[in-house]
């Protein structure tokens, strides 16, 4: 699954675009690189999101297509969310 999808389907960011543009202006890391939207993500990946001057790390765990709402959250393992 592609990084802005996985992104927008895990309710992280709310928009595919806005996920698109983050990468875009490199604040995304995909196992400590920069990553692009399209990157590929596989199950076990450690994504790091930077906005500002706060750092979002999680692990993915599911690369589902479509999840409820409710369900979001076990997409992923949060590791850190430092300021």
């Amino acid at each position: 699954m592609r990084l802005d999808k996985f992104l927008k389907v895990s309710r992280i960011i709310k928009r595919r675009s806005v996920a698109a543009d983050a990468s875009r202006a490199g604040r995304s890391e995909l196992n400590g690189r920069v990553a692009k939207a399209g990157s590929q993500l596989r199950v076990g990946d450690v994504v790091a999101l930077h906005f500002g001057d706060r750092v979002f790390k999680f692990r993915v765990l599911r690369t589902d297509e479509t999840v409820k709402k409710q369900d979001c959250t076990d997409m992923y393992e949060v590791l850190s969310d430092e300021t």
